[in-house]
């Protein structure tokens, strides 16, 4: 069960269906939700304990009560992590280093809730870590085995790699040696002015969360918290900054993202003073000044692809944070409405829901991803802008585009999808009665006056599938979104969204359309310059659009049969002329 989008559902309450519109979309309140989460756990072996966090439906982000958070009291490593800390530990002994060996951040975290985690990171403290992976491949070396992989990262501030990184394989997994750092910032950039040799408890306090601050001592085998509340705010479901929040927010204002991102993944409460630096004026202006947009996508994009993708939004949103992170052009039109943003979430939240209720086989991570990009923002799909050429363009291209600096085919799929989610709209009526001479109205394509009657909703159907290939039951649910639903006694809006979901791919299927575009086209265009006497041109395709509605009325006929009806439709139209 997913968590209700409580504050949407009371913000959809106050605003009925028929006053809540973002130019022509409403939506009604669709569920609520109160559910006890068990975090999934990856390990290769039975674990100890279950994660078990409370989870009730949540006012905001910063209001559901404490979780608690079942930790492990020390660290049970893997047959593969013994070996290559082993193979460490052994290097040190060979060439006599009192060298600290410290696996830092994510994978001491994970591993203490029990779950597997194959990112180790590993801090030095007194050398490089190429000038310690050279050692490791010499002492590899010499007792026979090989060094595999040994790489050098540079460091690259814009991507966020503040320092030099080593990399090297052992036993199949990548491990990642830096020195552990004492940072000092500017105040306009997220980039580090100074860096030096730190402590371990300097370089604990300069990361993002308390809970990410953790050591593991492979030398002791021994977990470290130099904060003193890192292991206290795991256990107690806190996101806690090690340092006063605002200052952090400050120094690296992408933290702010990140706090989001891991308190929407574990389910775990914002601490107070957070929220407050989060939101204030400062940091906002800090997060839209110092941090680059790409970095920026890449948290959002690790957000929609995560267990809790409604919750995270809802985080940005409580936070003030919405139009800082989806930022707008200057100019564009009609107006958004205050509660645009909420009704974004909702949208989400229903997307999110039905994909749950589809079941996950539905949908492949990639097509889940765009889903969800195109619920987010498909409040703001009638929405635009000028480019320079002055063409109106969607908000929602610039906002994936430039805002979150995202791939260009991403926000030409999530326009596609909106695009076609008012086609298949149009069709729902003919898919969903089972009769198969209604007349389709629509506005979408061109003139269908040689195409039977009875064969027309299979012809436009096919058409839009063709066009959607892979994506039509991804634009299928987002239309089931925009389809009103009466609020009545009975099953709940989202089960009838579902179940519309299923009848109408249930009439695709028995229309035989389900994987249209890879039926190949019985005639191509030299076939109809040469029976039409045509020389190319627009005429050519038009020609062969009107051959593929001939194909699609008629699935059993052949290319004789296609081009005589071409020549026969042609003869009529030079009449006319």
């Amino acid at each position: 069960m997913r968590v209700a989008l409580k504050s949407a559902t009371r913000f959809l309450v106050a605003h009925p269906v028929s006053d809540l519109s973002v130019r022509g979309f409403s939506l009604s309140q669709s569920h609520k939700l109160t559910s006890t989460v068990v975090l999934p756990l990856h390990s290769h072996r039975p674990a100890k304990t279950l994660v078990r966090i409370a989870t009730p439906s949540f006012r905001s982000c910063g209001c559901a009560p404490m979780s608690t958070v079942q930790v492990r009291d020390r660290i049970d490593l893997s047959d593969t992590e013994r070996s290559i800390f082993d193979r460490l530990l052994a290097t040190l002994r060979h060439f006599h280093l009192q060298t600290q060996l410290r696996v830092a951040g994510g994978w001491v975290r994970d591993k203490l809730l029990g779950k597997e985690c194959y990112d180790i990171d590993i801090a030095l403290d007194d050398m490089m870590g190429t000038e310690f992976v050279d050692k490791v491949r010499e002492y590899l070396l010499s007792i026979g085995e090989d060094a595999q992989g040994v790489c050098v990262i540079e460091s690259n501030p814009d991507q966020s790699k503040h320092l030099e990184t080593a990399r090297m394989r052992l036993f199949d997994m990548w491990i990642d040696f830096v020195n552990l750092r004492s940072e000092e910032y500017t105040e306009n950039s997220r980039i580090p002015s100074k860096q030096r040799f730190g402590t371990a408890e300097e370089d604990a306090y300069r990361r993002d969360l308390t809970i990410n601050s953790l050591f593991y001592n492979i030398n002791t085998d021994s977990v470290e918290d130099f904060t003193k509340r890192g292991i206290l705010d795991l256990k107690s479901g806190k996101i806690v900054t090690p340092l006063p929040p605002k200052a952090t927010f400050l120094d690296d204002p992408l933290r702010v993202l990140r706090a989001i991102r891991f308190g929407a993944r574990f389910e775990f409460t914002l601490d107070e003073d957070l929220k407050v630096a989060a939101a204030c004026d400062d940091v906002k202006d800090a997060l839209a000044a110092k941090i680059s947009r790409e970095r920026i996508g890449t948290e959002i994009d690790l957000m929609i692809s995560g267990n809790q993708p409604v919750k995270a939004m809802t985080y940005i949103c409580d936070l003030t944070l919405f139009w800082i992170v989806f930022s707008l052009p200057p100019e564009f039109e009609p107006a958004i409405p205050d509660g645009c943003k909420r009704l974004c979430i909702s949208c989400l939240d229903t997307a999110w829901n039905l994909v749950d209720l589809l079941g996950e086989s539905t949908f492949t991570a990639e097509q889940k991803r765009l889903a969800l990009c195109a619920a987010l923002f498909l409040p703001l799909r009638d929405t635009t802008y000028r480019e320079k050429k002055a063409k109106k363009v969607p908000v929602v291209n610039h906002i994936i585009r430039e805002s979150l600096k995202r791939k260009a085919k991403d926000a030409e799929m999530v326009l596609n999808l909106h695009q076609a989610s008012h086609k298949f709209l149009s069709l729902f009526p003919c898919l969903t009665s089972g009769e198969d001479d209604q007349v389709v109205d629509h506005d979408w394509m061109g003139d269908l006056v040689d195409v039977p009657v009875y064969s027309r909703v299979r012809v436009l159907t096919g058409f839009l599938l063709r066009e959607l290939k892979d994506f039509w039951r991804v634009a299928l649910l987002i239309s089931t979104i925009l389809h009103p639903i009466d609020i009545e006694d009975g099953p709940s809006q989202l089960d009838r969204r579902r179940d519309l979901f299923n009848t109408v791919e249930n009439a695709i299927t028995k229309l035989g359309l389900e994987r249209v575009w890879d039926v190949k086209q019985l005639i191509n265009g030299k076939d109809v310059m040469n029976n039409l006497g045509l020389k190319g041109g627009p005429l050519v395709k038009e020609s062969l659009d009107k051959a593929m509605a001939w194909q699609l009325a008629h699935p059993s006929g052949t290319a004789e049969d296609c081009i005589e009806w071409l020549r026969e439709t042609n003869s009529k139209r030079v009449k006319l002329q």
